[in-house]
């Protein structure tokens, strides 16, 4: 999944984006609100990790002006532990989540899977498919049963289908759901990542839909 990072401490800010990215998220990091608040309507994003001290515009700044342009993006705010009045105001504003300064990775990335989990309208963080499961916080896919071997682009799209069951994505959407901007893409890229995945899942797991994209086959 995408996530849209705004923090301007460099040692945070690198230890979120890489961490993140290991866990197989694909991440944009941005120093300054008013350039992370751009970035919101520059890509699709799953969602969003803002802290509240920012230069240019403070994270208060930034996201009270995301929710008044209609923007419905879950956002997990990052706060110093003593600022309790920025938490509350931060939640009345539309923040989803907040986590205080210092916090382990792993909770960063738990939180994430919840706010997104439940802006699907999911109650459970297992994905279920016909035969393959898949669990995002755990990184584990299955089928029947059996752990599969996947690469994290792999993973990355067997969940964005199972998260959009019923869906036709598009190419460019998977592309961009896929990758950050700081990374390469080959031309063919999402048309290799959907032949291995048939290849491990069965030809018919992921339908072409020509001129348009792809979509989970019947289960």
């Amino acid at each position: 999944m995408r996530i849209l990072l705004v923090e301007d401490d460099r040692l945070i800010g690198d230890g979120i984006k890489t961490g993140l990215s290991k866990m197989g998220f694909s991440v944009d990091w941005f120093t300054d609100g008013k350039t992370g608040k751009a970035a919101l309507y520059s890509a699709p994003y799953d969602a969003v990790v803002l802290d509240l001290t920012l230069p240019g515009e403070d994270g208060l700044t930034v996201l009270r002006e995301w929710r008044d342009a209609g923007r419905s993006e879950p956002v997990l705010i990052l706060t110093a532990r003593d600022a309790l009045s920025q938490r509350v105001e931060g939640l009345r504003l539309g923040a989803d989540d907040y986590l205080c300064k210092p916090f382990a990775l792993i909770e960063v990335a738990a939180r994430l899977e919840a706010l997104m989990r439940r802006s699907h309208g999911q109650a459970r963080s297992e994905l279920r498919h016909g035969r393959v499961t898949l669990d995002p916080t755990g990184s584990v896919a299955t089928l029947d049963g059996e752990a599969l071997t996947l690469k994290p682009k792999e993973f990355a799209l067997l969940e964005l289908l199972l998260r959009n069951q019923g869906r036709v994505l598009p190419r460019k959407l998977i592309e961009e759901k896929l990758y950050s901007w700081d990374e390469e893409i080959s031309s063919n890229a999402v048309e290799v990542h959907i032949h291995h995945l048939r290849r491990k899942l069965g030809a018919d797991f992921i339908r072409t839909v020509h001129g348009i994209g792809y979509i989970l086959g019947d289960a």
